[in-house]
């Protein structure tokens, strides 16, 4: 599958906009400084440093129906939505070289809305034919991250980056014992993280508007057979498009 019309096919053409807005937006006063000097001439000779990330992002279910499904006269249709989200994050940078550097974030805590819509051959009585099922997830998260940089020009640099992520759903619902409607997922996932980022240097800090794809790799479904929401779907697994502006001394 191509990057840009899964981008646009899924809506996130905007998050392209924003990143594009962001870097033209600074590009005055970065031209500026590099007439003034290089800022921060000796950040690259740290071996650690300390950064603040604010998060935006969109996130979606990736469905796969169960055999159940082909079998059920009640559900048509189960469309994952996406919806967005915000978070922070704490970013823990070591530098091996000088275009290599590892990076821990934590801690990283995000608030993201999955939902599902369902369209219902037979509602029920006071039931919506098309109804919208909202998962809601509190994720403690903690990325393992490789980049790999360029040459410095000055005052900007550009980089790529990869690695994992294991996270825990705060608000996971997959113990709950509650109502017909519910869809259960499970506390723990684990994620593969690929993205890009820019760097502009400041005088005393680091801006660094960066977009990440995350993929997850587990099936975080907790089916129950006895929940119809629930009985219908056989996996779900997570996708999730992440902007941040990172802030680092």
């Amino acid at each position: 599958m191509k990057l840009m019309p899964f981008l646009f096919r899924k809506g996130k053409g905007v998050f392209i906009v924003i990143l594009f807005c962001t870097c033209w937006g600074l590009a005055p006063e970065a031209s500026a400084q590099l007439r003034d000097g290089v800022n921060l001439p000796d950040h690259d000779d740290k071996f650690y440093h300390l950064g603040l990330a604010l998060i935006y992002n969109s996130s979606h279910l990736q469905v796969s129906a169960h055999p159940q499904f082909l079998k059920s006269d009640t559900v048509l249709s189960i469309n994952p939505l996406n919806t967005g989200g915000f978070g922070v994050a704490g970013m823990h940078t070591l530098t091996f070289s000088k275009h290599w550097e590892f990076r821990v974030v934590f801690p990283e805590l995000q608030f993201s809305y999955r939902n599902l819509e369902y369209h219902i051959n037979y509602p029920a009585s006071g039931e919506q034919p098309v109804s919208t099922k909202r998962i809601e997830s509190i994720l403690l998260g903690f990325p393992l991250q490789a980049k790999f940089l360029s040459d410095r020009i000055d005052n900007f640099k550009v980089y790529m980056l990869g690695g994992f992520n294991y996270q825990y759903d705060l608000a996971s619902n997959a113990s709950a014992r509650k109502a017909q409607d519910l869809v259960k997922l499970q506390p723990t996932n684990f994620s593969f993280e690929a993205g890009l980022g820019f760097q502009f240097f400041f005088p005393v800090f680091i801006l660094s508007p960066e977009l990440k794809f995350s993929d997850g790799l587990m099936n975080i479904h907790a089916r129950d057979p006895n929940l119809k929401y629930s009985n219908v779907i056989d996996k779900l697994k997570s996708r999730m498009i992440v902007f941040s502006l990172i802030f680092e001394g």
